[in-house]
């Protein structure tokens, strides 16, 4: 009786990492695209597709595209340099819920930062684009590897605020609320607009 209602007490705490990461995940693709869109434009390329779909790897298809390593280099980029914008923006404004954003942008971090510097070795994805487009195998990991640690060392300490340590699964009901409305309706908005492509 007492290991069910410890687990039934660890619920809300399941939910809010799930929420949380699933929205990362999904927010973290749209910002990386937004920066392939933003290079897109400013380089005189012609945005053709943006593929957002919750069961898919978001793209940008580009064409022409004049500048393809600029272009390249937007997603990760961008993609690191906004949610750390947020984060500033939250400790100013939003302080209990600085947990949420320090988790989002740590999670971006490590999302882009291990997404250049492992996709260097298999040459696939944006580090694959880079690489055919003559930028340099050390110039990922200078970029990826700092941008990793700083992801590992956002999300350091976070855990008493998602019920882990001496908080034993206890975690703010009105987060995890928000967060899962927040999830759905993000992914019925990708839901929607994939529909429409």
């Amino acid at each position: 009786m007492v290991g069910t209602e410890s687990l039934r007490g660890r619920v809300p705490q399941a939910l809010l990492i799930l929420f949380a990461i699933g929205l990362s995940w999904l927010a973290m693709m749209a910002i990386h695209e937004f920066g392939h869109v933003l290079h897109s434009l400013v380089s005189g390329g012609r945005v053709e597709q943006v593929v957002l779909h919750p069961l898919a790897i978001s793209r940008t298809d580009v064409s022409p595209n004049p500048h393809p390593q600029f272009v390249a280099w937007g997603g990760a980029v961008w993609g690191t340099i906004l949610p750390l914008v947020l984060l500033a923006v939250v400790r100013v404004t939003a302080r209990p819920y600085i947990y949420l954003a320090a988790f989002f942008a740590g999670f971006c971090c490590l999302a882009n930062g291990l997404y250049l510097a492992a996709g260097s070795f298999a040459g696939v994805g944006d580090a694959g684009d880079l690489l055919r487009r003559g930028a340099a195998r050390w110039e990922l990991w200078l970029f990826g590897l700092p941008v990793s640690l700083l992801g590992l060392w956002l999300w350091n300490g976070l855990g008493p605020q998602f019920g882990f340590g001496v908080t034993r699964g206890r975690v703010d009901s009105r987060t995890v609320v928000g967060l899962g409305v927040a999830l759905t309706v993000t992914l019925i908005l990708e839901l929607l607009l994939s529909a429409h492509d």
